[in-house]
């Protein structure tokens, strides 16, 4: 059977490495997170991958030596930053517009097989589609054959709307096949909140209730539900009372622009201060998956901000998936994960094609 070598770069959390460390044919040998705290997530669920905590920029090919100790790298994985390219973001092409050219320094020094370049939808149409020309450009110089497509976690079993981009590079030939989606019409139903999330208790704002109906069940809770595992991070945030009043005035599914003249915020777009639907999945969480003034994000049932646990849930990390830090940053490293889910069908993609070559 064989091993291929994985390295993870801007590595977050680890919810792209997960679908790779979940099967033996691939060994991830390094991962490099700048953020203290998220290398720390990172490590505590992947403790035999060496963690590089550094700027990229400080990855030199005599680096590289000293951790791979002659090793070979037959994959890199990751995704820079996506804020500078998100659409609900400012969209400038700032320093870490570019740090694509990191990820492509690398590929150089390392020159694996093949890549799985992540980001969001919103570098399509970055600078007017030329930046994701220049992307594929500047790879396709290092001799890469390359494959592109938009792929949304909601199609494989994710209860959220999540577009990605996923830029796949092959050294010769690429038989990289694009997953068939599992979920959606005449195939599976998409995973609604209510399954995904329907099993913890009703709280409130500023309440805590850390157990979990385990008489609930379907196909989602038994993916992230771990036997004998404690439910943790089941909190609400402590919300003003004018606030309580305006999400608990909202219905399912309504906005700001739904609610009473007189209890109306004057300032956000139109998704903001907007309940998520019950019955559907989520739309695309952020790192402000717990303000509701952000995006829509406030909880359909309960009408309160959401908590760190559903949170993970929505993104289809497993209950025994650890973060670290404060509330603010594991919110953070929740709202900028791949999850789980999608990496698990793109790993296995990666696995028949290097199979193939």
């Amino acid at each position: 059977m064989s091993k291929y070598n994985v390295v993870d770069l801007f590595s977050g959390v680890g919810g792209l490495s997960y679908g790779f460390s979940k099967m033996e044919e691939f060994n991830i040998l390094a991962a490099n997170e700048i953020e203290k705290d998220i290398s720390i997530a990172y490590s505590l669920n992947h403790p035999k991958v060496k963690m590089l905590n550094c700027d990229i920029n400080q990855l030199t090919e005599e680096k590289f030596q000293e951790i791979l100790k002659g090793q070979s790298v037959d994959l890199i994985v990751g995704g820079p930053p996506c804020q500078s390219y998100s659409t609900l973001g400012k969209r400038q092409m700032d320093e870490r517009a570019n740090l694509f050219m990191q990820y492509k320094r690398i590929l150089n020094i390392l020159q694996p097989k093949a890549f799985v370049f992540e980001n969001v939808s919103g570098i399509l149409s970055m600078d007017k589609g030329r930046l994701f020309e220049k992307v594929k450009s500047e790879f396709e110089e290092l001799g890469y054959i390359l494959k592109s497509e938009l792929l949304d976690a909601v199609n494989y079993g994710v209860p959220q709307h999540r577009e990605r981009v996923i830029l796949v590079g092959f050294k010769g030939k690429n038989n990289f096949e694009y997953p068939h989606p599992t979920h959606g019409e005449k195939l599976k139903p998409y995973i609604t909140l209510a399954e995904a999330i329907g099993d913890l208790p009703s709280i409130k704002s500023g309440q805590t209730n850390n157990s979990f109906n385990s008489s609930i069940s379907n196909e989602f809770l038994d993916f992230v539900r771990k036997p004998n595992e404690t439910m943790t991070e089941h909190s609400a945030p402590n919300n003003g009372s004018h606030l309580i009043k305006i999400m608990e005035a909202l219905k399912d599914g309504q906005s700001k622009d739904d609610l009473p003249e007189d209890i109306r915020p004057k300032s956000g777009y139109g998704n903001t201060y907007a309940k998520l639907w019950w019955d559907k999945p989520s739309t695309t969480i952020t790192r402000n998956f717990a303000c509701p003034s952000s995006s829509r994000c406030i909880h359909p049932r309960d009408s309160r901000a959401m908590s760190i646990r559903e949170g993970a849930r929505l993104q289809s990390f497993p209950d025994d998936y650890k973060f670290y830090g404060s509330d603010g940053m594991k919110r953070l490293e929740i709202g900028n994960a791949v999850p789980p889910l999608l990496s698990k069908v793109i790993a296995e993609q990666m696995l028949i094609a290097l199979e193939n070559n």
